[in-house]
């Protein structure tokens, strides 16, 4: 069975009123996928994100015309070389050789990789806090009573996009909305120094409802993260732009984080992805990926938890949640997924078992113009 073509499918969404983080605001969203034909007719899709142009250029004139004519089942050798040119690339190609390797096999992805523990993974609302309005604060009140009213029992919340008192108060108002019934994790995009992050102790340990602290340090400070842990009783998070496994060995080892975030496309390919957090495993340590950006990279990362282990005998029946993002982006639906009471059921069948939707492929399609 060999690649046959490979069709590239750039989606851009311009935003009618821009939103962020503490890395800047958001003009667009944009979702990059690819659609692998074998000889015999199987498909198997896959995602990536980078700068479209980017993308776009590197697979037409690099990476299609090396991968045409190519054994599927060389996707080890494949992968190995495509992660030398670009890595973010190979995670859309381990998707699609490996939806094609399951369908051919008659079998869906998680039976693939061993069978499920699970038929359900547990999923909180992602928000980009900040907008351009002087009410910022209401507007971000509004949208998370909007993920309540929906069924969402976790939420993520940013910080470190504003004064730590400005940011704090906007947490207090959240966490009056919430009232100890809605769990909730800070995200500050590695916007704080030691110093600066032991300013939220007071606040962050008489919040019962906290799920974890993500990222207040750069998140190279594997010492710092250590010091911060020994001083907070609350759970630390991070590594979402870890590209290998074995990188996330210094901070299991040196006692720094709780939990793993590692993100199947800024993984270099499933399998690191998945290796991730079995190593985390390994440490007794927990895992709930980030996917703030797409669809089909959220079903994978699903599909990882559903078929990993519990992280302990008193949570047997548990699993660590996954990012599922609540902001204006149409392409959160481009696949037949949505949660319902802070839960997705996984989709059966062979391969991934769902399809993208293929009027959304054809409006939102990138035209090539500058954004």
């Amino acid at each position: 069975m060999y690649i046959k073509k490979i069709d590239t499918f750039p989606l851009l969404y311009r935003l009618p009123r821009r939103y962020g983080d503490a890395n800047g605001m958001k003009s667009y969203r944009t979702c990059f996928l690819i659609r692998i034909t074998t000889d015999s007719g199987i498909e198997g899709w896959g995602e990536c994100v980078d700068w479209l142009p980017t993308l776009q250029k590197g697979f037409h004139e690099r990476i299609i015309p090396f991968l045409l004519g190519k054994p599927i089942a060389d996707r080890a050798k494949i992968l190995q070389t495509i992660i030398q040119w670009n890595a973010r690339s190979a995670a859309a190609l381990s998707m699609a050789l490996t939806e094609i390797m399951a369908k051919k096999s008659g079998i869906s992805v998680c039976d693939m990789w061993g069978g499920r523990f699970r038929d359900k993974v547990p999923v909180y609302a992602s928000f980009q806090s900040y907008s351009e309005d002087l009410n910022w604060q209401k507007n971000s009140l509004a949208l998370i009573g909007q993920a309540i009213h929906a069924g969402f029992d976790k939420i993520k919340i940013k910080i470190g996009g504003k004064t730590i008192a400005e940011d704090q108060q906007h947490i207090n108002s959240v966490q009056a909305l919430l009232e100890s019934k809605i769990d909730l994790a800070l995200d500050a995009n590695q916007s704080y120094d030691l110093a600066a992050a032991l300013r939220w102790k007071s606040l962050l340990e008489a919040w019962p409802n906290l799920l974890w602290l993500e990222e207040p340090l750069k998140v190279d400070y594997i010492g710092e993260y250590a010091r911060l842990r020994s001083r907070l009783n609350i759970p630390l998070a991070g590594g979402e732009n870890i590209e290998k496994a074995a990188k996330f060995i210094p901070f299991l080892t040196g006692h720094a984080l709780d939990f793993i975030t590692p993100d199947p496309m800024h993984a270099a390919g499933l399998d690191g992805f998945r290796e991730a957090g079995r190593l985390a495993r390994c440490f007794g340590i927990r895992i709930t990926p980030h996917t703030y950006d797409g669809a089909l990279a959220r079903l994978y990362a699903l599909f990882a938890q559903a078929c990993l282990e519990p992280w302990s005998k008193m949570e047997a029946d548990g699993i660590e949640p996954v990012e599922w993002d609540v902001m204006d982006n149409p392409f959160t639906k481009l696949l037949p997924l949505s949660p319902a009471a802070g839960t997705i059921y996984l989709p059966s069948g062979n391969g991934i078992g769902v399809e993208p939707d293929a009027d959304m492929l054809a409006y939102y399609q990138w035209d090539g113009s500058s954004y």
